[in-house]
């Protein structure tokens, strides 16, 4: 049985997928931003083997995070699922942005790397020169283009990880509203299929999912110098190498 670690699993598709997960007998550790939440993480969420606690808004709490999740033991899997929508660009560009790419490089990296991005990248621009200054001037679809990037800079740089990202489509979440018109199971089952799937299908790296089939997404996220600059300009704003 694998062991999973989940960001933003205190409510929403983060908290689907674990219950998913551990109905079918394998080992997951949640995370929520802060101690209440987290405590009603393990209410919602039977059988969790812990919550780690960490506001990813935060670089400090999120490098404080990366050592709690360390210590705990190497996992197999990580979905890196924590996202903000409708917030000012700078929480944007923390959480959706910064966070992953933290995430990414100071945790024992696992097996299997899941990163949530959305169909509304296709709208996004990367927008490097906002980085730095005017941060309000990201979009929640530019921070979807930059978790793609992501996902496809691991792709490359690390052959012997699976590195995968996907679109969950729009569903009837907290975040998503009641009017989605998607179906919720749908929201959550592709990550927690490329999360434990011995299929062939699933065991890849540097692709796009949509309710479980491989999907065209932007071409800016192949282009391998967007890629090094994304990563270069992440180095510089945090401090973290790429590892």
């Amino acid at each position: 049985m694998a062991r999973i670690f989940i960001t933003g699993s205190a409510d929403g598709l983060g908290l689907l997928s674990a219950k998913s997960l551990i109905s079918q007998g394998h080992h997951v550790a949640l995370h929520a931003r802060n101690a209440s939440r987290g405590k009603d993480a393990l209410k919602n969420v039977p059988g969790a083997e812990a919550v780690f606690v960490g506001d990813l808004s935060d670089i400090h709490e999120t490098i404080q995070l990366c050592e709690n999740v360390n210590a705990s033991g190497s996992f197999d899997v990580i979905i890196h699922n924590a996202g903000v929508y409708r917030d000012n660009g700078k929480r944007i560009f923390a959480v959706n942005t910064l966070a992953p790419y933290i995430l990414t490089n100071l945790i024992t990296l696992p097996k299997r790397l899941i990163y949530l991005s959305s169909g509304m990248h296709m709208q996004g621009q990367p927008n490097f020169q906002y980085f730095k200054k005017d941060i309000d001037q990201i979009t929640y679809s530019d921070s979807k283009l930059h978790v793609l990037i992501l996902a496809l800079a691991v792709a490359r740089r690390k052959p012997d990880v699976y590195s995968n990202a996907v679109n969950p489509g729009w569903v009837p979440t907290k975040m998503g509203g009641k009017g989605a018109p998607d179906d919720l199971r749908k929201g959550y089952e592709t990550q927690t299929w490329l999360a434990i799937s011995d299929e062939e299908s699933a065991r890849v790296s540097g692709k796009y999912f949509h309710h479980l089939k491989e999907r065209s997404y932007n071409p800016v996220g192949d282009d391998v110098t967007v890629q090094e600059e994304f990563l270069s300009l992440c180095r510089e704003i945090t401090g973290i190498a790429f590892q």
